[in-house]
């Protein structure tokens, strides 16, 4: 992401900005910063995971969004696009639009070398400021790799990892699961790079607090 030089905006007047822009931009303290686009790595991983939460959130309370669904943080005043995002219940949005979504209650985000650093860090860091979040998932695009970070009671998070083709993710606050075979569908990495080939699931308390 850059930033827009000499472009200090309002949220509104970003909002107004946003749903004339033929690019998609990040909000944040005035300053909108356009998004790079997706690589077929990311847009393939994309696909595959809105495919299989869609299959299985069928006759269930919670409604899919893809990454065209902006989401505001409301305690920090970030406006992004997160890859794909679910809510449960009777979603909330910030004006009659109904392109800002308020109340996600699972965020998924596909790491790329330019994005990783902000995903696991900044923008995890505003994420966790919305009450209603229980989970974070970051997927790799070089591997076959997903973190799920899950709220507890305490406001800490949880990690769990699920790395190779045999592993599955399960994401028991909206009773679905990823194969990470079915994720990486038709993805294809870099030779140079060995692939895991063993399963490896492992949880630990990470010291974040909301």
């Amino acid at each position: 992401m850059s930033a827009i030089p000499k472009i200090y905006l309002t949220p509104a007047e970003s909002l107004a900005f946003e749903r004339q822009s033929d690019v998609k931009h990040e909000y944040f303290r005035g300053e909108l910063f356009a998004m790079a686009g997706a690589s077929r790595q990311h847009v393939r991983i994309s696909v595959n995971v809105m495919t299989l939460l869609d299959n299985q959130l069928k006759g269930q309370r919670c409604e899919l969004f893809n990454g065209d669904m902006r989401v505001k943080i409301s305690p920090t005043g970030l406006y992004t696009y997160p890859d794909a995002s679910v809510v449960c219940g009777r979603p909330r949005f910030e004006d009659k639009e109904l392109d800002t979504l308020l109340n996600p209650t699972v965020i998924v985000e596909i790491l790329s070398k330019s994005t990783e650093a902000y995903d696991r860090g900044e923008k995890f860091a505003q994420y966790r400021t919305l009450d209603m979040l229980t989970d974070y998932l970051l997927i790799s695009q070089d591997k076959p790799r997903i973190e799920r970070y899950v709220r507890q009671a305490d406001s800490g998070w949880l990690l769990t990892e699920s790395i190779g083709l045999d592993a599955v993710m399960p994401i028991e606050s909206i009773q679905c699961q990823l194969s990470l075979a079915d994720v990486y569908d038709r993805v294809e990495f870099d030779d140079t790079q060995p692939a895991p080939k063993l399963t490896v699931v492992k949880e630990e308390a990470e010291a974040y607090s909301a």
